[in-house]
């Protein structure tokens, strides 16, 4: 790039193309209503921060890394973020978000799905009602087999009929289990989802939601919301081998100590058929419950449990302070570093001007874009410190070439030869520098976390945005400004701004 710069066609074409990329990135983002991805701090949200309840790997946090990433991204929001801080700790991020409780519920929850027979139907328990070690088994009247269910598939709306059994009042006194005794291999008594004071006996997991591949929340034809999953290569024919085993009797679907269905296994049917791979969970679902359940099915189960150290919620209307605060302060310093330039360098202070604005216009273009992919973090104050240190450098790239502008005119040269041969020199100085900081953005981003890499990676855009405009656009301008003020003595020409009293002429 360092070659003679090139002839006054080249040059206009140069301008020209940066000034319609620029300012067309900027009308084609704004008419399309894309904004920046703004981040907690300024779109307000929640932030969590957990920590494991028992002992965990190194492995097992990158693993809850890894499935919280999954949830949050599963929500929609943009922005969110998930981070190990220190050893222990998860730090989640999610900006934008309405429903905070319903975030915290799904994100910090162990997703501990299992499919687990059902035994019988049991009483509430009454005040005073204890945990028991062992739990004793229903009596013979009240279980739910094959034979006191007696299914039976007919012609009927529901395509069979089935027994009513009675509630066995003998569990009024013994709990509903606790989510720590909820052990995959015990007996266990719980909830049923949407269904108060109901509670179910069931027997142990023969299956976890480690069978399911894919999980999606639909309307069924009756327009009630149920989930629809998919099965693994490995987990179909271990599901047909439970769902076999419990033909025409209930297996219960368990999400963290919680009964989301539990279905009769083909009642309509007088013969087991397998079920090729997918499946249906239908029950007392909410649009939002069966989305919630969609996303933990098939996002997984974190390894470890997990329980919530510090919550902080912030406004949008704080986010929007500060936002503000933060734009302030940066246009209060430009504004300032503007008129000394114009004041010092006269026509050289506009092209200034209009080098900023053009970079400005590009760079929001560029952001706001990067809003709609996963490839940027969120902009937050961070990202703003980034852009406002990063108008130094810009500024500094300008400053160094008009002082080697000012150099050559003392030296007796005119203006015309003056900027051909300055940004030679210059470039090479400007080209360093931004090497310099661009290096120091990408280390950065590279070993830090949270907002310091917001930080780093807006500084490290508008780095090689200021390569990039220095030479289509700074360089181009200067020169023909340069080539058309050859022969101009006014006091605001780019003569007057270079050395007082060289002469303007060849």
């Amino acid at each position: 790039m360092a070659q003679q710069v090139g002839s006054r066609r080249s040059l206009i074409v140069s301008l020209i193309l940066t000034v319609a990329i620029s300012f067309g990135s900027l009308v084609a983002t704004l008419s399309l209503g894309w904004g920046p991805k703004l981040g907690l701090d300024l779109a307000g949200g929640l932030s969590v921060v957990y920590q494991p309840t028992t002992h965990a790997t190194s492995a097992d946090l990158a693993e809850v890394v890894t499935i919280l990433s999954n949830r949050v991204n599963g929500l929609g929001v943009s922005g969110a973020q998930v981070n190990l801080q220190g050893k222990n700790n998860v730090v989640v991020s999610v900006p934008g978000v309405k429903d905070a409780r319903r975030i915290l519920k799904l994100v910090g929850e162990t997703a501990q799905l299992l499919f687990r027979p059902v035994i019988c139907q049991v009483a509430e328990p009454v005040k005073g009602a204890k945990a028991v070690v062992k739990i004793p088994l229903c009596a013979p009247g009240y279980e739910w087999s094959t034979s006191n269910l007696g299914v039976t598939p007919n012609n009927s709306p529901s395509g069979f009929s089935s027994n009513q059994l009675a509630v066995d009042p003998y569990y009024t006194k013994i709990q509903t289990t606790k989510p720590a005794k909820d052990i995959k291999t015990n007996d266990v008594i719980l909830p049923s989802l949407g269904q108060p004071g109901v509670r179910y006996l069931l027997g142990p997991a023969e299956l976890t939601g480690q069978a399911i591949g894919k999980s999606l929340a639909q309307q069924d034809q009756l327009g009630a919301w149920v989930v629809n999953y998919t099965l693994t290569k490995t987990g179909s024919p271990l599901w047909d081998a439970v769902a076999k085993n419990s033909f025409h009797q209930a297996l219960a679907i368990e999400l963290d100590g919680i009964i989301q269905s539990a279905p009769l296994i083909q009642p309509t049917q007088s013969s087991f058929t397998s079920f090729a791979g997918s499946g249906q969970i239908s029950g007392s679902f909410t649009e939002s419950g069966a989305k919630d359940l969609a996303i933990a099915m098939e996002f997984g189960a974190l390894p470890v449990r997990l329980q919530p150290l510090n919550i902080l919620t912030v406004s949008p209307t704080l986010g929007h302070s500060s936002l503000i605060a933060g734009l302030g302060a940066g246009l209060v310093g430009l504004l300032l570093v503007l008129l000394y330039t114009i004041l010092y360098y006269r026509a050289l202070g506009l092209v200034i001007v209009t080098g900023l604005a053009t970079t400005a216009a590009l760079l929001w273009a560029i952001i706001s874009a990067l809003g709609h992919t996963a490839l940027a973090p969120s902009f937050d104050l961070a990202g703003v410190t980034g852009i406002i240190v990063s108008i130094g450098i810009t500024v500094d790239s300008y400053i160094v070439y008009f002082e080697r502008l000012k150099d050559e005119a003392r030296a007796g040269r005119s203006v015309r030869t003056s900027v051909d041969r300055g940004f030679r020199s210059a470039w090479r100085t400007v080209l360093a520098a931004d090497t310099v900081s661009l290096l120091a953005a990408v280390l950065l981003y590279l070993i830090a976390v949270g907002d310091v890499r917001g930080f780093a990676f807006f500084l490290g855009l508008s780095t090689l945005m200021d390569v990039f405009i220095t030479w289509y656009f700074t360089r181009p301008l200067v020169i023909l400004l340069g080539r058309r003020s050859s022969s101009s003595t006014s006091a605001l020409s780019m003569a007057a701004g270079l050395t007082p009293g060289v002469s303007a002429h060849e």
